[in-house]
């Protein structure tokens, strides 16, 4: 593989935001990023197989799909084609590449110059003190990764990406217990962790309880903290059918997506040639953090109506027969004053009563969140006040309505039910002891957050990834690496290069894998993985491609392998016998994880099956049995005069850590990535203009700076008094105790940040 590939010129460009999202230029772009990463016949070969119920499931989101024989031929979105023939690319990082860079020069390469490398292609390791990563064939680097594994076993993390596979999962956690650990951080821990914290005190579940079919019959959907357009994008087909069913959308953000605005369906001739289909009608322009002040408005307002008109308003049979904790609630929420409210949200009264009389028209509502709600200090909070104000009118558990957290990988929520949390319920405990015959650790493991500050004060020494890119998507960039090069080992599961393999511990493992797209042959013949979508579909993923080299293993395989190597017999496991053949891999998930019983047989279902549902059943697992009303303090973001409250977020061209190429064309920013998003009547109070160079500098209760250099302001459409900019540029930004209460989650949408004229860029600067 040639290295000749450079970095896009760092030359901003800004046009207007765009007023629609996808159309013709989206299917253009796809496909101008998919051929220029591999052939014609490869490109067609993924493309017309991607979301098939025969084919490969998506890397690139959770988004559910519609039930067999009512997809699309075309099931996919621009970035999910983008990320699957990233995937597929046939550029290769063979030894030669390795033999000519070295590790600090490969770390100051930008993650784009390192995705687009390509595919790795071998096993490779970085032997202490050693300046280049060099071949090692796959029993000696997995007897190396063994061997470092003797310590005590809450010394080890093993991190997963949601990539990984429902098997390859269960198998990790498996390892991880049956060694003496629970330290299973994963990327939930820094996404929607406040979500299922939540969830599970509310409901008694950390799951959604919607299906794409409640999705399209809805009267009403609440959007909030959510830029499907990007992050998404199948969504907006689902709320396309809504609308045509004549359901309405309120869009709440602190910025105009354009996927929210109008959406044009390439799929279908009115988004080819049409004006497509107006998604919100309304968009709620709301404060940075102030989401929870905006559900407590709602909530104190549908209180108030009810007084007016007795019997009328609130689901009394609901409340009464399902729920506890409603009087405390209702007197706690008239408490709560108008003044803090409309501050907090910054929006008039007006606009609030307009979204009100909505949901008083509105017989079956659902709320949709993402990362805007949960990665603020009161995420919990807020996500809880979402709860209370679904279960006000018995919008759950019946058709057209529920509780919708979106997930952005592909099966980030399968790797949670597999069982890859570091504080998994007793019961699933004692289900792999019933099945296994060993005695799992019951104290709680390490999360991402004090897993890195664990390895940082030298508590933790070996760090195994699988998938991801855990030094990129993680919080406080100094502090991070600074944390896993301290590690006697780092080990990553990959299968393209990232920052991660340049950010090593004394000694430094890459193990790659095959992907999502690459077809898996083991003993007992081809084999597939499955996932679990967002909305609880379990279906399996079978690869199209040959194998981007013959040296590579499955997840499956490296993780069994490995298992064998640092466990031996002691439980006695069968890991060769799970590497042969995943169906007993999925045998045992049957007999521990419940939902899964029959799983082998129930899979041979076209298009697979949907898990129950507790909420959907009436049924809420919670210490009372009932749904729990809770009390939510007021709170909101304060930010000091002369600063700005900043989210972190992806461009429109870009999956997670890796950018495809530097623009955000529905932003209307091109040709540059270290920019901030600022309201223009922000800049004139701050004294600056449009295209001024800044430092990006965060601020700290114990005093402690952080700084982001050389950033260019763009006059944005913010909310007043918020700023964006792009990840993982800005997570250097992030304080690592910066988290939001009881979800241990960063808190990467509220980062109090002021901006100075740049200083030039030092060297090691973020």
């Amino acid at each position: 593989m040639s290295s000749s590939i450079e970095d896009p010129s760092d030359d901003l460009s800004v046009t207007s935001p765009k007023t629609w999202a996808a159309g013709v230029p989206a299917v253009t772009h796809a496909l101008e990023y998919s051929l220029g990463q591999t052939s014609v016949r490869r490109t067609a070969l993924t493309l017309l197989n991607i979301n098939q119920a025969e084919g490969i499931d998506c890397p690139g989101c959770a988004w559910p799909d519609g039930a067999p024989g009512k997809r699309h031929l075309n099931e996919y979105c621009e970035n999910g084609a983008k990320h699957i023939n990233d995937e597929a690319t046939s550029r290769r990082v063979t030894r030669d590449f390795f033999r000519e860079h070295s590790i600090a020069e490969l770390d100051g390469m930008s993650d784009y110059w390192l995705n687009q490398q390509g595919r790795l292609t071998e096993p490779m390791v970085k032997r202490p003190g050693a300046t280049h990563y060099e071949p090692i064939g796959w029993d000696e680097a997995l007897s190396l990764l063994a061997a470092e594994l003797v310590d005590s076993p809450d010394e080890a993390l093993f991190y997963v990406s949601g990539r990984l596979s429902n098997e390859a999962a269960f198998l990790l956690q498996l390892f991880a217990r049956a060694f003496g650990t629970n330290n299973l951080p994963d990327c939930s821990n820094m996404c929607h962790e406040s979500s299922g914290f939540a969830m599970r005190e509310a409901l008694g579940t950390g799951k959604g309880s919607v299906s794409l079919d409640d999705i399209h019959h809805a009267d009403l959907i609440f959007v909030v903290g959510q830029n499907s357009g990007t992050n998404h994008p199948r969504m907006l087909s689902a709320l396309e059918e809504t609308k045509r069913n004549g359901g309405q959308v309120v869009a709440v953000n602190t910025l105009p997506e354009a996927g929210l605005m109008r959406f044009k369906n390439p799929q279908k001739a009115r988004g080819v040639i049409g004006r497509g289909t107006a998604v919100a009608d309304q968009f709620v322009h709301i404060r940075a953090g102030g989401d929870l002040a905006l559900f407590q408005a709602l909530n104190r307002m549908l209180l108030e109506a009810e007084d007016g008109a007795p019997g009328t308003v609130l689901d009394h049979d609901f409340i009464r027969n399902h729920t506890t904790g409603f009087t405390d609630f209702a007197a706690y929420a008239r408490k709560v004053a108008w003044e803090d409210l409309l501050e907090a949200t910054g929006l008039p009264r007006e606009e609030i009563e307009a979204v009100f009389d909505r949901v008083l028209k509105s017989k079956k509502i659902i709320v949709c969140w993402a990362m805007g709600l949960t990665q603020h200090k009161h995420g919990v909070p807020t996500i809880r006040e979402v709860i209370n104000f679904l279960m006000m009118r018995g919008n759950l558990g019946r058709p057209g309505t529920g509780a919708c957290p979106v997930r952005g990988h592909s099966n980030v929520q399968g790797d949670r039910t597999m069982g890859v949390w570091e504080q998994m319920p007793q019961e699933f405990l004692d289900a792999l002891e019933r099945e296994f015959g060993f005695t799992p650790p019951t104290h709680h493991g390490l999360d991402a957050v004090n897993g890195i500050r664990a390895m940082y004060e030298g508590r933790a020494k070996v760090f195994l990834g699988v998938a991801g890119n855990f030094v990129r998507a993680t919080p406080d960039s100094a502090v991070t690496e600074e944390a896993m090069r301290k590690c006697r080992l780092t080990a990553h599961i990959s299968t393209k290069l990232n920052r991660s393999h340049t950010v090593c511990g004394d000694t430094a493992l890459i193990l790659p894998t095959l992907g999502r797209s690459d077809r898996d042959f083991q003993a007992t013949g081809e084999q597939f993985v499955t996932v679990e979508d967002s909305m609880s579909e379990v279906h399996a993923s079978r690869g199209k491609l040959p194998p981007a080299s013959p040296d590579l293993l499955s997840e499956v395989a490296i993780i069994s392998r490995t298992a064998h190597k640092t466990l031996g017999s002691t439980p006695p496991l069968p890991w060769e016998d799970f590497e042969k053949d995943y169906s007993t891999v999925r045998d045992r998930i049957s007999r521990v994880v419940p939902g899964f019983e029959d799983f082998n047989a129930r899979l041979a279902r076209t298009g697979g099956f949907v898990l129950p549902n507790p909420v959907n059943q009436g049924v809420f697992p919670t210490p009372s049995g009932k749904a729990v009303f809770t009390l939510n303090e007021f709170t909101m973001p304060h930010v000091p005069e002369g600063h700005l409250l900043l989210q972190t977020l992806r461009s429109h061209d870009q999956w997670n850590t890796v950018w495809y190429t530097p623009n955000d064309r529905y932003r209307g920013v091109h040709n540059a990535r270290r920019v901030v998003l600022v309201n223009p009547a922000d800049l004139k109070d701050l004294g600056m203009a449009d295209r001024d160079e800044v430092d990006l500098v965060s601020i700290w209760h114990d005093g402690t700076e952080r700084r982001a250099q050389n950033f260019r302001v763009v006059g944005y459409p913010t909310s007043p008094g918020s700023a964006a900019s792009y990840y993982p540029e800005t997570n250097v930004l992030v304080p690592l105790d910066s988290v939001a209460d009881f979800s241990n989650c960063p808190t990467s949408k509220g980062i109090v940040v002021r901006l100075e004229p740049a200083r030039s860029i030092t060297p090691g600067a973020v």
